[in-house]
């Protein structure tokens, strides 16, 4: 009878190994345009005496994408990564439209272990 073959489940471990594949070859060699620059404000490099170092991402990078472009960059394993998307801001033009809008931005706050860290220069 073939209603109860197996090929259907050998076809669907495939496609998840498949899956799994793709997220972290998706992180090699790409990890330039993962991690786009860090990210230096006074409160950014406050956190950084705590091991928590923060980046400028673009808006499709994920959490696993992040994490394994730290490991390929910086030779060191995140614990864990929190994605923050802000907002564009609404600014006052010296024109005749009298206000613009800023670019919509988003970064990744990466948490080290205890004892790793990062060199920026």
């Amino acid at each position: 009878m073939a209603l109860f073959g197996n090929k259907k489940k050998e076809k669907k471990e495939a496609s998840v190994k498949h899956r799994h594949a793709r997220t972290t070859a998706s992180a090699h060699g790409i990890a330039h345009e993962v991690i786009r620059a860090p990210w230096f404000s006074e409160k950014a490099l406050i956190a950084t005496e705590k091991g928590i170092y923060t980046f400028a991402v673009p808006s499709r990078a994920t959490k696993a994408q992040v994490a394994g472009a730290i490991k390929e960059i910086y030779a060191v394993t995140p614990r864990s990564v929190r994605i923050v998307n802000l907002p564009g801001k609404v600014k006052t033009m010296r024109t005749k439209r009298g206000v613009g809008q800023r670019a919509a931005r988003r970064k990744a706050y990466v948490y080290l272990n205890p004892g790793d860290t990062i060199q920026f220069a």
